[in-house]
């Protein structure tokens, strides 16, 4: 299963056919069209989440969708089935899935590494998607999700319904947990070696941390080489 049909099949929860079909739309062809001129952007299968904090590497921006996604709807059961509330399932998939669509836009490659765009120099992905849903004719409740994921702090406002507060939680619990394991990864790498490895992925980092639990800096080192010789065969 492609990258972009394991977003389809988190999209067929979705019980609300015509939210659905509008949420597919966006994500089948994640394009803006601005004073006439189309941006695309990095094709979302292989374009990161983010350039320093978290998923910083290719693949980066569909694991930390799917990731969410899991969080998000682990948060959807314990609320109903813990707490007693109530949750519109429908808007919380939608609102993971549309959060960072556009963040692909906003960034461009030269092959080797990750930067920002013409038009992320302009627009934040956050700006983007928030414009382009009101265009469409998106649900309140649903565009108050997508510019919600941020946090009043980090972003225009504070989540204010059940449902945005979710995926506020969810997007941040997997940029830390992504970051934080990164940085991580990153540290014993120079500890060990005195050399770090370029868009280190969460799989590789996770695997550099187990190592050391298990053997130590000399672990470590076992690891790095495995991770070389598996991106040579790429």
């Amino acid at each position: 299963m492609g990258e972009r049909e394991g977003l389809k099949q988190i999209l067929k929860l979705m019980k609300d056919r015509t939210l659905r079909e509008k949420t597919l739309d966006i994500i089948s062809n994640p394009k803006i069209k601005i004073a006439g001129r189309l941006y695309s952007g990095l094709p979302i299968e292989t374009s990161p989440a983010g350039l320093v904090r978290h998923h910083g590497y290719p693949g980066g921006f569909i694991e930390h969708i799917v990731a969410t996604s899991k969080l998000a709807l682990t948060l959807c059961d314990i609320i109903t089935q813990v707490y007693g509330g109530k949750v519109n399932r429908d808007f919380v998939v939608s609102g993971i899935i549309l959060h960072d669509i556009f963040k692909p836009l906003t960034y461009e490659t030269d092959g080797k590494g990750y930067s920002i765009s013409h038009l992320g120099e302009y627009l934040d992905h956050l700006s983007l998607i928030t414009a382009e849903l009101i265009r469409r004719g998106f649900p309140l409740d649903l565009i108050h999700i997508v510019c919600a994921h941020h946090g009043g702090q980090a972003g225009p406002t504070w989540p204010r319904t059940i449902e945005a507060l979710i995926c506020h939680l969810a997007d941040q619990t997997d940029s830390q947990l992504n970051g934080q394991a990164i940085r991580a990864a990153h540290s014993l790498l120079r500890k060990a070696t005195g050399e770090d490895l370029i868009l280190l992925t969460s799989k590789e980092a996770f695997e550099i941390i187990h190592s050391k639990k298990v053997e130590g800096l000399k672990g470590v080192i076992k690891a790095r080489k495995k991770i070389e010789r598996r991106r040579k065969l790429r």
